[in-house]
C-alpha cells in the first residue's frame, strides 16, 4: 500500500465510476472507493437507477457487467469500461494495468480465462496465448493460484500434478477446446475437453449429443411476446426500480389495444417512472418496425430503443440490459434483409427456446423458415453435425451452417458468405444450442442502414472523429431545436420504411427462388464477362463525369483539411463547428457556417468555380422562439441562406452572438445565456422585414419591447444590459450551485446558465466524491473573504416527495464543507440571470413545512 508521505501515487490522474450491480454490492463499492482514495485516485459510485453521471468526467469505469445504460456511449468515447480485479492488479503490479485484459464485455469471451501451458509443442503455445490474450484473457507462466486452465495432453505433467496435488481450482483442458473457441468466436463448454477422460476422444463419431439449456435467450426469443409478465403483485418480488425516473414513450406500430397500454403503464408507475408521447422528453421508445419519425429522432439522440419484448425483460428481471445485447429485443424491419427473400431454411438440433428464436430470426431477416427439410431448400443450420437432417442436406447441395451466420448476417444486416470458415465448424462433442445469443447488434450498422445522418455523404476519413464527438457530448448536449420541430410532426409525418432493395435484387428474388445469388446475378445479367456496348461506355462515362464535378466542392474542402495541423483524421471537425460542411441525402449543400469560412479559398483557389462572392458578415444572430420555421426544414434553409447572402449569419451559441431575435422575453436557454453577453436584443419582425424586402435592414428600428413580461418578471432588460456589460460574465463567480437531477427543465440547461454567468453548477444525486469535498473546503476560505455569500451553497429543486429525500443528504454536504445549505426554487437562478443582479435566497427558499401546508 502507498504511504500517505509518499510523492507517487498510483491513480493520481485517474477519476473512476463504480458501478453497482448484483455482483458488485454498494459496500464492496465503497471499499473500492476507499482504496482508490488511499491510492490518490477520485471515485464516484453510481448506483442504478439513477441518471448516470456525465461520462466525460471519467477516465475509467468499473463495473462486473456491461448492463449498465451508458456501456455503448462508453466505448464510442474510448473510456475502458473494467471489472474490479483491474484495480486489484494494478495494485499488485504497482502500475497501471492494461484495461483490455480486465474487460467485462462478453465480447471478449476468455476475458475470465487466465491460461497457462503444459508440455505442448512450443508453437501451439503461442498461438494459445496469442488467442487468449486477444479476447480478453491472461497468460501466466507458471501454475499458481490464479490459473483457470492448464493447457496439456496428459494429466501427467509437472504443471497437472501441482494442479492436483494442491487442488487447484484450474480446469486440464486439451488444446482443441481453445482451437474450437477461436475458430466459432465464442467460448463453449469445457467438459468434453477436460483431462484425465476427455468425451472427445472416447466417444463415438454416432453417439448422441447432449442438448444444453441456455440463458442468453430467455425472454429474448420472439419480438412480439403474447403476454404480459406477471409483476404486478408486489408481495411475490422485490420492489420493481429498474423505471425509476425513466419517461416511456409507446409507438402505435406496436398494435396492442388500450387495455394493455393501460396494464403496461401501471407497472412503469409502479417501477418510478412515467408515461410520455413527446419523444423529445422519453428515455426510452418503445416500438415495433425501425421505422417512423420518433424512431429517427430516438435513434440520433441515442435515446434507448426497444420492442415490448425488451420492455417485459426489463419487468421480469427488473436489471437493466442494453436492447442492443440481444438480437430480438431491438424493433424489426419489415422488409428484411436485401439477398434473403426467397431463401427457405431449415433448422436441425435446436431445442426449446433456441429453437423459437432462431425460427423468430428467420423470419425477421425474411427468409421462410420450414418445418421439414426438402431439396426445395436452400439452407440448414443446425447445433451440430451428426444427425440425417445433415446428411440428407449434404447430399443434396444444400448449404449446411450453424446458427452464427444467421445472427451475423441479421446484426450487420447484409448476406454474408457461408463459406467462412466460422460457419461451418462444428465441434465433435458440442451443441452449439448452448452458445445461441451471444450477438449483439451493431450499432454503427443500424445508424448507416435505418437512420443516416445529414453528413452520411461525406468523406469516409472524417466519420469516426465526428461520429466519437457526437456520442460524447449526447449525454449533456441538450435537445436540438431542430428536434423539437421533428418531434412536432410525429403526428401529421407518413411512416417510412426501411432502405428497400432494388427493383432488379427483388426480381430476381422472386423469379429464382431456389438459385443461390451468384446463379441469380448471372441468369438475370447475362453472360458473366460480355463487354458492354460502345453506347452505354460513353454514357457511363458521362454520367462518371458529372458526378464528378458534383463532388468537386467537398474533394476541395478535404484537401484543405488535409493541410490542417492534425490532418483529416485527428483534426476531424466536431458537428458544433461552425464551418463544418453539411450534406444532405438527397441534394448535396454547403452549410451556411462553411460558406462563410471558405470564401476565401473559393476566391483564390478555383476561379472556375467562383460564381458570386458572399458579401461579409456584419451580424452574428441567435435566434430564439421564431415560429415561422417550425415544422418547415426547406423554408428554414432557404431563409437562412438568403439571410446569408445578405451578411447575418444564423448562430446557435449564445457566446458567439451579437444581436438576439425573439418574439418577446422569454425563459428559454438561448434567451437567458445570451442576456449574460449583453447583446442588441431586437425583434424577430427583423427576421421577416429582411427577407421580405431581401436587404439588411436597420436593427435598430425593431428593439424588443415587452412591457408585461418585464412586470411580471420584476425587472428592466435595458438595466439587464448594462448590467451585463458590467459583470463581464462574472455575476455568479464563485457560487457553488447544486441541481436536482430530475428538475423541471432539465439540468443540462440550469448548468449552460451557470456557466454563462461564471457559476459553479453541478449535479446532486445524494452522493458526492471525497475528492470534491476536498476541493471545496479548500477553496471556501478565499472566496468567503471577498463575499459572506459565498458562505453558502445551493440547491435547485422543488417540493417533489423525490427531491425532498435529497436534502438531508445535502445539508450533511453542507456542513463536512463548513457551508450553509440552501435549498431553493429554480426561480432563483432565473431571476438572477435575468436581471443580470443578485438576489437573496431567502424569498425562493423551500422547507418541509412548505409541503405540509400544501397538502392542507
Amino acid at each position: 500500500m502507498v504511504g500517505p508521505n509518499e510523492e507517487f501515487q498510483l491513480f493520481d490522474q485517474c477519476r473512476i465510476c463504480i458501478i453497482c450491480s448484483k455482483d458488485l454490492s454498494l459496500d464492496t463499492a465503497h471499499q473500492y472507493a476507499s482504496l482508490l482514495e488511499e491510492n490518490g485516485g477520485e471515485s464516484i459510485i453510481y448506483e442504478p437507477p439513477a441518471t448516470f453521471p456525465p461520462l466525460e468526467e471519467f477516465t475509467h469505469l468499473v463495473s462486473s457487467t456491461i448492463d449498465f445504460p451508458d456501456f455503448d456511449a462508453a466505448n464510442d468515447a474510448l473510456i475502458p469500461v473494467v471489472k474490479p480485479q483491474w484495480l486489484h492488479a494494478c495494485l499488485s503490479k504497482r502500475k497501471l494495468a492494461n484495461p483490455r485484459q480486465y474487460s467485462p464485455d462478453p465480447r471478449l469471451f476468455l476475458n475470465d480465462v487466465v491460461v497457462t501451458c503444459g508440455d505442448i509443442p512450443e508453437g501451439d503455445k503461442d498461438a494459445i496465448v496469442g488467442g487468449v490474450l486477444a479476447k480478453g484473457g491472461l497468460y501466466s507462466p507458471r501454475m499458481t493460484h490464479m490459473v483457470t486452465h492448464l493447457v496439456d495432453l496428459t494429466a501427467d505433467s509437472d504443471k497437472a500434478r501441482i494442479a492436483i496435488g494442491k487442488k487447484l481450482n484450474a480446469k486440464i483442458v486439451l488444446p482443441h477446446w481453445f482451437d474450437d473457441c477461436l475458430k466459432l468466436g465464442r467460448r463453449i463448454d469445457e467438459r468434453p475437453y477436460t483431462l484425465p477422460d476427455p468425451e472427445i476422444l472416447r466417444a463415438a463419431p454416432d453417439a448422441p449429443i447432449r442438448s444444453v439449456d441456455n440463458r442468453d435467450i430467455v425472454g429474448a426469443s420472439t419480438p412480439e411476446p403474447t403476454s404480459l409478465p406477471n409483476v404486478m403483485s408486489p408481495n411475490s418480488r422485490p420492489k420493481l426500480d429498474v423505471f425509476e425516473g425513466k419517461q416511456v414513450m409507446l409507438c402505435t406500430d406496436l398494435g396492442i389495444g388500450p387495455h394493455l397500454i393501460e396494464s403496461i403503464s401501471d407497472i412503469i408507475k409502479q417501477g418510478g417512472g412515467s408515461m410520455t408521447s413527446n419523444i423529445s422528453t422519453a428515455d426510452l421508445l418503445i416500438c415495433r418496425y425501425r421505422e417512423g419519425v420518433a424512431y429517427r429522432i430516438a435513434a440520433r439522440l441515442n435515446k434507448d430503443i426497444g420492442n415490448l419484448s425488451w420492455l417485459y425483460h426489463l419487468m421480469t428481471y427488473n436489471t437493466w440490459t442494453s436492447p442492443l445485447r440481444r438480437l430480438l429485443h431491438y424493433p424489426v424491419s419489415r422488409t428484411g434483409i436485401e439477398g434473403f427473400r426467397g431463401f427457405r431454411i431449415s433448422l436441425s438440433n435446436y431445442v426449446g427456446e433456441a429453437r423459437a428464436y432462431l425460427e423468430n430470426l428467420i423470419a425477421a431477416t425474411g427468409a421462410e423458415c420450414t418445418k421439414t427439410l426438402k431439396q426445395d431448400n436452400t439452407h440448414l443450420i443446425t447445433a451440430h453435425g451428426n444427425s440425417e437432417k445433415c446428411s440428407a442436406a449434404r447430399e443434396w447441395g444444400l448449404h449446411v451452417v450453424n446458427h452464427l451466420w444467421l445472427e451475423e448476417c441479421y446484426a450487420k444486416w447484409k448476406l454474408l458468405p457461408v463459406s467462412d470458415c466460422r460457419y461451418n465448424h462444428f465441434p465433435r462433442r458440442t451443441n452449439l444450442g448452448e452458445v445461441v445469443g451471444q450477438t449483439r447488434l451493431d450499432k454503427t450498422v443500424l445508424e448507416n442502414v435505418f437512420y443516416p445522418s445529414e453528413d452520411s455523404t461525406e468523406p469516409p476519413v472524417t466519420r469516426p472523429m465526428q461520429a466519437r464527438d457526437q456520442n460524447t457530448a449526447a449525454a449533456k448536449q441538450p435537445l436540438s431545436e431542430k428536434a423539437t420541430e421533428l418531434d412536432t410532426e410525429m403526428t401529421e409525418a407518413p411512416p417510412t420504411t426501411t432502405p428497400r432493395a432494388t427493383k432488379k435484387s427483388r426480381k430476381n428474388s422472386d423469379s429464382k427462388k431456389l438459385q443461390t445469388p451468384a446463379r441469380m446475378r448471372l441468369t438475370s445479367e447475362g453472360k458473366e464477362n460480355e463487354t458492354p456496348s460502345s453506347t452505354s461506355s460513353r454514357k457511363s462515362k458521362e454520367a462518371a463525369t458529372a458526378r464528378l464535378h458534383g463532388y468537386a466542392p467537398d474533394l476541395a474542402l478535404y484537401e484543405k483539411e488535409k493541410k490542417r495541423v492534425g490532418g483529416v483524421i485527428y483534426g476531424g471537425r466536431r458537428v458544433t463547428d461552425e464551418d463544418r460542411v453539411m450534406l444532405n441525402n438527397n441534394k448535396k449543400r454547403r452549410s451556411l457556417e462553411a460558406e462563410e469560412n471558405h470564401d476565401d479559398d473559393d476566391e483564390t483557389a478555383d476561379p472556375k468555380r467562383q460564381k458570386k462572392a458572399k458579401p461579409p458578415i456584419t451580424m452574428h444572430l441567435l435566434i430564439t422562439g421564431y415560429q415561422r420555421w417550425v415544422g418547415n426544414q426547406k423554408k428554414e434553409d432557404a431563409d437562412k441562406r438568403q439571410l446569408r447572402d445578405l451578411g447575418i449569419m444564423i448562430v446557435q451559441d449564445a457566446r458567439k452572438c451579437s444581436h438576439l431575435a425573439a418574439p418577446s422575453i422569454l425563459r428559454t436557454p438561448k434567451f437567458v445565456n445570451a442576456l449574460a453577453y449583453a447583446p442588441m436584443i431586437i425583434s424577430v419582425e427583423f427576421i421577416t422585414a429582411c427577407l421580405r424586402k431581401d436587404f439588411l435592414v436597420d436593427p435598430e428600428e425593431f428593439p424588443l419591447k415587452d412591457d408585461a413580461a418585464e412586470k411580471r418578471f420584476g425587472f428592466s432588460l435595458e438595466k439587464a444590459k448594462a448590467n451585463a456589460k458590467n459583470n463581464r460574465n462574472r455575476l455568479l463567480s464563485g457560487y457553488k450551485i447544486y441541481c436536482v437531477e430530475s428538475i423541471r427543465g432539465g439540468f443540462d440547461a440550469f448548468k449552460s446558465i451557470a456557466d454563462a454567468n461564471g457559476g459553479d453548477c453541478s449535479l446532486f444525486r445524494g452522493r458526492v466524491s471525497y475528492q470534491s469535498q476536498r476541493e471545496e473546503s479548500d477553496e471556501a476560505s478565499s472566496a468567503e473573504e471577498d463575499d459572506p455569500s459565498r458562505k453558502e451553497i445551493y440547491l435547485l429543486s422543488s417540493i417533489a416527495s423525490d427531491h425532498q429525500k435529497l436534502w438531508p443528504r445535502f445539508r450533511q454536504l453542507a456542513q463536512s464543507v463548513h457551508k450553509t445549505p440552501r435549498i431553493v426554487r429554480v426561480d432563483w437562478l432565473l431571476d438572477i440571470a435575468m436581471s443580470q443582479t443578485l438576489h437573496a435566497a431567502d424569498d425562493y427558499e423551500l422547507s418541509e413545512d412548505m409541503t405540509q401546508k400544501a397538502e392542507e
